[in-house]
């Protein structure tokens, strides 16, 4: 007799709202984003990093103690700013995007809108006792710099600058 297929499926993540709570999470969740992603390993990242050996990159992972000059090729071989955006979060910073001054497009009235919700419903429910600190912490922090980036967008809007294909 054979077990019917019990698999679950897998729900992808939001990368855009996933906020690291520690150092080592920080370069986890870069490692595991150039996976799926850009569908890049480990020695896919040294490789990119210009490391001549990537158990050095492992090491670093292992331990969250890599070297500062490492730091900026590391997220650019991982496609996405985790730990810059956790050493901000650390000294009680929220790191945005430069806006550009571009028209608003539906969509991001629609994250904006989901984010708030998303964050006034783990709020409430933390006072509740229902809900983790750290899982409300990260909806507000990513709550606040999707506002911080339409505020600065609003901004540049008078004067925004040139689209060279982004």
């Amino acid at each position: 007799m054979t077990a019917p297929n019990t698999a679950i499926p897998v729900r992808r993540r939001n990368w855009k709202l996933m906020q690291p709570n520690s150092l080592r999470h920080a370069l986890e969740l870069c490692k595991d984003h150039a996976l799926e992603k850009l569908n890049r390993s480990v020695p896919g990242i040294a490789s990119e990093m210009g490391l001549a050996d990537h158990w050095s990159l492992y090491k670093w992972l292992q331990n969250g103690r890599m070297p500062l000059c490492f730091l900026i090729p590391y997220e650019n071989a991982c496609g996405i700013d985790f730990v810059s955006r956790w050493l901000a979060s650390s000294k009680g910073r929220v790191l945005i995007d430069m806006p550009t001054g571009r028209n608003l497009r539906e969509t991001d009235v629609v994250e904006l809108h989901n984010g708030f919700g998303q964050a006034l419903q783990l709020l409430t429910s933390f006072f509740k006792g229902d809900a983790k600190p750290e899982d409300t912490t990260a909806a507000l922090t990513a709550h606040l710099a999707q506002v911080a980036w339409h505020r600065a967008n609003v901004e540049k809007h008078t004067t925004p600058e040139l689209d060279f294909g982004q």
